[in-house]
């Protein structure tokens, strides 16, 4: 018996002509409609089931961020809607294209306080680019079409809501009249680029600077040879912001890496040394990190002209795509005299930080496990083709200053919304992505417990889905929500609060093995890169939770040896911890200014 094409089956037919394969969610009845289409499309685009709406959310963030293309996620009215925000807020502030269809009491009981009706125009109204309501058929391909392009070209999450009696009813296509508006399939490609004269006005300030800086954000990310042509012709070093970090190889001699609290010396002093700064890409938020006002003339290139002019006072601002912007750019940019020796000395001050960074990781003694060393061990082991995913914990301080990027590896994290949670879901969307590539989410012990675990079992139930069987998980397991117990020292002069802060010790390896999965736990220093090298080349998911200190302190590279005198002493006001504190805050300090006396090193090592 044949079976008259619905609203819901023309909705999945319109996904899958936009190319889309894999769409997160987690049922419910509000969208039972859309359910039984996808089971009369023999599950094309397939469902991922999460564990949770907003995980569901996450993952597609995590697809989108390393796929590079529309996340697709779906989820029921009321609470399923309500799950999805977290998720959605996060691609809006990092600037990525997330398509959320989501259910809706049906159209007769809108109104009469009907169980799970929420005004979900009104929830969904600060975070979506775009958002509308399906209530007639002949509608559904403009606004899919209009909601998908939105998301794409503005790149941000796009909500396209369907009432659950809208979803049953046969699809009818718009016809030739004046209320109807058709649509097509087709995006294209475009390209945004300057003016002549803004480039010309560009290149001037750059070609009269005399020490040029470079910082580079995720919007860099296809413009990679060309912002090496750059610093190369000028003799620039070039810092990245958190999400910029996989913009360039941290091989290059003249990267100076991340900038800021979580960043390098070197990309501290060439934010302080520079005449000139170009940025490219990235709307970088924190300006006191920048150099200071009025100390450097300065020039910025980014797509999104709503972006463009922020965080420091900029001559020239170019809107447009960098790789494009910068293939006009670089022609009238003239080679500087001391280039070569300029990127020399860059290159002997990351050696250098690479000294601190190993000193800091090998030598401060911890209990049981140096944090740092857990991050220091695994760099050297990634596969230079891994896609790593990281939480919002102190964790990313070890990521930023630890991890390398080299080869085609790529990493990301939930960077201007912060939130706690999004490794896991982010890894198992790249493996969507690019299921035949390694996958490392590193993950502190309290988002581990908030929702990583559960999204263990999503791994477990899709992990012969992936070409490549690795998706790793590292565990910090320091008993410690260590990232605000940080702040509260250094921002409030506040002693560690315990009812807060304190957390039970999960067993997060021998959950994993209940699932089927490799779960390693580690608990001494010398078997930390053994553990790393059994989980990566693990047959199939991987989690391997290693018990840190959380005494040992992510000290900034701009901290003075006063700051550290004033941690130490709003500590002694009664921190559980802070003789521990002091001592390594003091020796990890230690080995930074040790490594500064490259003619002492060998010496000091013993």
């Amino acid at each position: 018996m044949s079976h008259t094409e619905t609203v819901a089956d023309h909705l999945l037919s319109r996904l899958r002509a936009w190319g889309v394969e894999t769409v997160y969610g987690y049922p419910g009845d509000g969208i039972n409609g859309l359910l039984a289409a996808w089971g009369r499309a023999a599950d094309q685009p397939r469902f991922i089931q999460a564990r949770h709406e907003e995980m569901a959310a996450f993952e597609a963030v995590g697809h989108a961020k390393f796929g590079r293309g529309l996340g697709v996620c779906v989820a029921t009215s009321g609470p399923g809607a309500i799950h999805l925000l977290n998720g959605l807020y996060d691609a809006a502030l990092d600037h990525v294209p997330v398509l959320a269809v989501v259910g809706q009491t049906s159209r007769g009981a809108l109104g009469g306080a009907y169980q799970q009706e929420v005004d979900l125009h009104a929830l969904f109204a600060d975070v979506a680019a775009y958002r509308e309501t399906v209530t007639v058929p002949e509608q559904l391909p403009n606004v899919l079409d209009r909601a998908i392009r939105t998301a794409l070209s503005r790149r941000a999450p796009a909500v396209l809501i369907v009432p659950a009696d809208v979803q049953v009813l046969d699809h009818v296509p718009p016809d030739h009249a004046a209320t109807m508006v058709p649509s097509s399939l087709d995006l294209g490609a475009w390209t945004t680029t300057p003016t002549d004269d803004a480039l010309a006005r560009a290149a001037d300030v750059i070609n009269e600077g005399t020490d040029v800086a470079i910082l580079v954000g995720q919007g860099a990310a296809t413009a990679g040879p060309e912002v090496e042509q750059l610093a190369e012709t000028v003799g620039a070093g070039v810092a990245k912001a958190l999400l910029g970090k996989d913009a360039l190889p941290d091989t290059l001699p003249y990267v100076t890496g991340g900038v800021g609290l979580l960043g390098t010396r070197p990309s501290q002093d060439l934010m302080e040394g520079c005449d000139t700064l170009v940025v490219i890409g990235s709307s970088f938020p924190y300006s006191r990190f920048l150099p200071e006002y009025g100390t450097a003339r300065a020039v910025q290139i980014d797509v999104d002209p709503g972006l463009i002019g922020m965080r420091y006072p900029f001559e020239v601002n170019l809107v447009g795509d960098a790789r494009a912007t910068l293939e006009r750019l670089l022609p009238l940019i003239h080679p500087k005299e001391g280039a070569r020796e300029r990127l020399a000395g860059i290159a002997a001050s990351m050696e250098r930080w690479h000294d601190t960074l190993a000193r800091q990781a090998e030598l401060v003694s911890a209990d049981p496990i140096n944090p740092q060393y857990v991050a220091h061990a695994l760099d050297p082991l990634l596969p230079d083709d891994a896609i790593l995913t990281v939480d919002s914990a102190s964790v990313t301080t070890w990521y930023a200053r630890h991890i390398r990027m080299r080869g085609t590896m790529r990493g990301s994290v939930s960077g201007t919304l912060a939130s706690m949670g999004c490794a896991v879901p982010y890894a198992i969307g790249a493996k969507f992505a690019h299921p035949e590539r390694p996958a490392v989410a590193l993950v502190g012990d309290g988002a581990m417990q908030m929702n990583g675990m559960n999204e263990l079992i999503t791994a477990a139930k899709y992990r012969h889905a992936w070409d490549n069987p690795h998706l790793t998980v590292g565990v910090w397991n320091n008993r410690d929500l260590n990232q605000v117990t940080w702040e509260m020292r250094a921002m409030t002069g506040a002693p560690q609060f315990l009812p807060s802060q304190e957390l039970p010790d999960v067993p997060y390896a021998a959950f994993a093995r209940s699932l089927g999965l490799t779960g390693i736990r580690v608990e001494r220093p010398e078997d930390v890169e053994a553990a790393w090298r059994e989980a990566l080349s693990a047959p199939g998911p991987a989690v391997v939770e290693f018990l840190t200190d959380p005494s040992v302190p992510p000290i900034p590279p701009q901290a003075t040896w006063e700051q550290l005198e004033s941690l130490a002493k709003a500590l002694l006001r009664g921190d559980r911890d802070r003789a521990d504190v002091v001592r390594k805050g003091l020796k990890s300090k230690l080995q930074e200014y040790l490594s500064s006396r490259p003619d002492d090193q060998a010496d000091q090592r013993h």
